[in-house]
Formats: C-alpha cells, sequence, structure tokens
C-alpha cells in the first residue's frame, strides 16, 4: 500500500474538494478523528485545507455556508479526497473530470468519499482499480463503469487510490489513515475518544493485546504490575511484550501510561478538580510525577493545557 507510516511526523497534506451540496456529515467524519490525532500527538500529524473547483464558497446539503481556502488547480499535496454527495452527477462533467485528471499528477493519492468514486471514475481515474461507492449507487455505478472492480465494501485502498461508502464509513477511513500514518496505538486512542471503547478495533483482531488494554482501562487509579497483567490474561510478561509490541507499536509500560494521562488530560480539561486529585485518580503518588510523564507526552502541563483551553 501506499499509505505507510510515517515515522518522521512530516504533516500528512490533505486537500478535500467539495461541491454545492456536499455531506456536512460525511466532512466531520473524516476530519474530526484526524484533528483528534494531532490533539493527541500534541503536533500536527495530518493538515488539511478544502478546495473547490471555482469560486470562493460552497454550500453543504443542509445550507451551511463553508469558504474555501484554495482553488484545485493551485494545490499539491499527498492525497486528494473528493466529496460532491449530494447531486453528485451534475458535478460529473468535462470540467471535473478534466481537473481532476491534472490533479491526479500533482497528488499522491486520490481518495473518492461517499458518492466521490463516481467523479473519478468519469474522468477515468478508477480503470483497472478495485473501488466501492455509496451503497445506494453500487448497482448503477457498477454497470456504468465496467472497466472497475467494484466492490461492496466499506473503504478499499489500492495503490495509490481509496474509496469508501457513505459518511459512516469516512469515519473508517480516517481510522485507517491514523493507523497506516501513525500506528495502532494513536488509532486506540482516537477511537476512545469518539467510541468510548479504547479496544473497539483489536477486541475483534487484537487477541491479548485487546484484552490486555481492557484491564489498563479497569485498573487506571491502582495500577497493575505488568507482571500481573500478564498473569490475568494467563500469558507470560515476555508474551504480553511481544503481543503489545506487534499489535500497537509499543510496550505494555508505554500503552499503560498513555491510558493513565489520556485519563488526566480528559479530566485537565473537562473537570476543575486540583492537579493533585487528578494524579490521585490517574494512578500517581504525587503530582509532580504525574505533571512530569504528562509534560513528556503532550508538551505542556495540565494548568497550561487549562489556561489554553479557557
Amino acid at each position: 500500500m501506499p499509505y505507510s507510516k510515517n515515522p518522521s511526523r512530516v504533516p500528512t497534506q490533505i486537500s478535500i474538494l467539495l461541491f454545492d451540496r456536499f455531506s456536512n456529515h460525511c466532512l466531520a467524519n473524516v476530519l474530526e478523528p484526524l484533528r483528534a490525532a494531532n490533539d493527541l500527538s500534541s503536533q500536527q500529524v495530518f493538515e488539511w485545507n478544502i478546495v473547490v473547483l471555482g469560486g470562493q464558497r460552497v454550500r453543504s446539503s443542509s445550507g451551511l455556508r463553508l469558504e474555501a481556502d484554495a482553488q484545485l488547480a493551485d494545490m499539491r499535496g499527498d492525497i486528494l479526497m473528493v466529496m460532491p454527495s449530494y447531486g453528485f452527477l451534475t458535478h460529473a462533467n468535462v470540467t471535473s473530470s478534466r481537473a481532476l485528471r491534472a490533479a491526479a499528477r500533482r497528488f499522491d493519492i486520490l481518495a473518492g468519499l461517499d458518492t466521490g468514486s463516481w467523479l473519478l471514475a468519469e474522468a477515468g481515474l478508477l480503470d483497472g482499480y478495485r473501488a466501492t461507492i455509496h451503497w445506494d449507487e453500487l448497482d448503477r455505478f457498477s454497470e456504468r463503469f465496467s472497466d472497475i472492480d467494484v466492490q461492496k465494501e466499506a473503504v478499499i485502498y489500492d495503490r495509490d487510490r481509496i474509496t469508501c461508502g457513505g459518511a459512516s464509513t469516512a469515519f473508517a477511513l480516517a481510522m485507517q489513515m491514523i493507523e497506516k500514518q501513525h500506528g495502532a496505538a494513536l488509532r486506540l486512542r482516537v477511537e476512545h475518544l469518539f467510541s468510548g471503547a479504547y479496544a473497539q478495533r483489536p477486541v475483534r483482531r487484537g487477541g491479548i493485546a485487546a484484552r490486555a488494554v481492557d484491564l489498563m482501562r479497569a485498573h487506571i487509579e491502582e495500577p497493575l504490575q505488568i507482571a500481573q497483567l500478564a498473569q490475568q490474561l494467563g500469558r507470560s510478561q515476555k508474551h504480553l511484550e511481544q503481543q503489545m509490541l506487534a499489535r500497537l507499536g509499543a510496550a505494555p509500560q508505554v500503552i499503560y501510561r498513555r491510558i493513565r494521562l489520556e485519563r488526566a488530560r480528559q479530566l485537565s480539561l473537562d473537570t476543575t478538580i486540583s492537579v493533585a486529585e487528578i494524579s490521585v485518580r490517574c494512578g500517581y503518588q504525587d503530582a509532580s510525577a504525574m505533571t512530569r510523564a504528562f509534560r513528556s507526552e503532550y508538551g505542556t502541563t495540565p494548568q497550561a493545557l487549562r489556561r489554553a483551553s479557557s
């Protein structure tokens, strides 16, 4: 796959091409997880802008007016996301096809979200690729574009193309982008913000690593030793460490610390309790130790984070 982990943390540059009657839901479902990834990383791991083919603004299907950051013709970057949503057939014309073919030379990856796959297909940019589209359009899409291997899947990566279905699958796409670029551990932290289930994805595929994360979350105020975690899981400490490194890209101690500090961050932002009380609730013996760990993880202190958010 062309989209891989980026250890240098150079921000992934994304342009989102919107048209009138775009879906607010779809846009939010892809952008909010990327915004959360930035917040949890305390740095810009993703950067994005809104682009259009012409004019200065677009109007969503619910009437929301959105100012564009730039014209598509002036942009280049890592990923171009195409999001026409409703009324997409009116945008599948010579003008958009010409603009998309030109953009394909300036972006590493083209992504069709919701009904964006139709515009990419109309421009000939999905010929010979596996692709999907909003489920309401799958049959018509398959009949119209015989050179595309149309599949009923939520998200499809095929070389330098990404396609997904409706608004809910845009969230799945964002999760996959975060994991492919920055690892499973960050994906899990983002998922927890939106679902309340830190181990949502590994529960299905992660085995011991997922169960370990569940135990960690259940023992934040009184943390267990890693050896105790392994014992409760019926595995050796070495096996647990190997599994978490393989699944989440970090040692159990690192994952556990992040879970506790994520809780400290949430309490700092959402409550007015003292830093000393936050420390106790997150399993630290004293506030100084928690503050040092917090600064190491987030580049700031709980007090400074509160001031910045007020």
